[in-house]
Parts: structure tokens; sequence; C-alpha cells
């Protein structure tokens, strides 16, 4: 595809946790897209890795190291996305961190906060940064990448499952709060994908369940960036075959 004819021609999208995972396979689909993608994560080697993999494809993208658990780190990501590409249209919260799994009273708490921290809080700092930039456009789309964890009451799980619970109600808020600007904000949760947060599928899940590859959440991430900007918002997308 002519990445100046696709379906997200002339749009800017910024990706955090783009050095690998879900997160690059969307960046390089976004790219081949027609979008000009920010893919930025704590790792410079693998988000410059991300960045020449789009660039050998045709597309056009740039790398900015970036921790969401800093405020400051975010608004800098953002101002870059302006001044590299012109603005910013769309934004993937994809940074996250499994945590240690562990019962509660046997957690570690600076673990189990900063599991908050990165999973909740960290896609409060990306949302904060980006609003004003989305907001200049006239519309845009917020994607938080969201978990079947929060369905679930799994023995071990309680800072993850709870990030990403409050996440979807952060989500399902801030979706009422930006819809009179065209801003529309939604969760997709993946369910489990071959990543380094699952031992790339070897974690124990359901038989029943789908354990997918990255390129396998793409089409549900492209769905969700290309819809009209007054579109679905406040929607949790689910790719699991159970609830949890």
């Amino acid at each position: 595809m002519n990445n100046q004819t696709g379906t997200l021609a002339g749009k800017v999208a910024v990706i955090t946790g783009a050095g690998r995972g879900i997160g690059r396979a969307i960046a390089l689909a976004y790219a081949h897209a027609g979008a000009a993608v920010v893919c930025s994560a704590r790792s410079r080697n693998e988000i410059d890795e991300t960045v020449a993999l789009v660039v050998a494809s045709g597309g056009t993208a740039s790398a900015w190291v970036a921790d969401v658990g800093s405020h400051a780190a975010m608004l800098a990501l953002f101002q870059h996305a302006v001044d590299a590409h012109g603005g910013v249209d769309i934004v993937v919260a994809n940074a996250g961190v499994w945590g240690q799994p562990r019962k509660v009273a046997d957690s570690d708490p600076a673990n189990w906060a900063e599991t908050i921290h990165t999973n909740l809080i960290g896609a409060f700092h990306t949302a904060h940064a980006a609003i004003p930039h989305l907001r200049a456009r006239g519309a845009g789309k917020i994607l938080f990448m969201g978990s079947g964890a929060r369905h679930a009451t799994d023995p071990g799980m309680s800072a993850y499952s709870a990030s990403k619970l409050a996440l979807w109600k952060l989500t399902q808020v801030l979706a009422m709060e930006l819809h009179e600007h065209h801003i529309s904000v939604n969760e997709l949760i993946p369910g489990p994908v071959k990543t380094a947060m699952t031992d790339f599928g070897r974690r124990t899940f359901a038989p029943s369940e789908w354990v997918k590859e990255p390129d396998d959440v793409v089409p549900m991430a492209m769905f969700l960036a290309t819809q009209p900007d007054i579109g679905p918002t406040a929607q949790s997308y689910s790719l699991m075959r159970r609830a949890g």
C-alpha cells in the first residue's frame, strides 16, 4: 500500500511500548496504512529497531525514549510528535507491566505500587499529556490496552487486575469528558499474546483460550483507529474467548 494514500494517510500516531510485541505490530501496521508513527519505550535499542522496520517498508517514523511513569517524559514525548510530525491524532497507550505474581500477603509493596503506577498512572500520564494536542486537531482517538484480568479473581494477580479494572473506569470517564471534542476513548483487550509478558505464550491459560501472535491484535487496533471522528467511544473490544 502507498503510505501516502492509505487509510491513515495524514495522521500521526503515538504508541507507547512500541519497541516490541503488540506495540511494534501496531506501529508497523499504522505506518503501512499511511500514518507517521512515534515509537516510544524505555529502551532506545528496541524502538530504534521498530523505526528501522517502518522506514525499510517505506513508512515514516521517529523514536523517543520515555517512561510512562514520568508525566514530564510524556509531555516531552507529545511535544516531539508535534515538532517532528505536525500534531497528534491517535494515541495507543500500550506500555504496561505484569508485576510479580504473588498473593497480597506475600507481595513486595514497592512492586505492587510500581505495577499500579505503570499500568494505571502511566496511562493517565499518557492521556493527560496528549489531550491538548488532540484538541488542537479538532478530533482524535485514545486507545488503552486493557486486560481480561479485570474480570478475573486469580490469586497472585491483585496489582495487575486492579490496575486494569481501574483503567477501564478511566476509559469510560475520559470518554465522556472528551466526547464534545470529538475525541474517542476505547479499550482493547488483546487476551493472551505471545510476548515477553506471557513468556511468549508459555504461561498457563484456559484450554479454550486463543493465544495470539502480536499481528493478530492489529485488525482490531486498525478498526478503532479508522472509525469516524464521532464514532464509538467508552467501549471495550475484546479478543478473548472467555470473559475471565
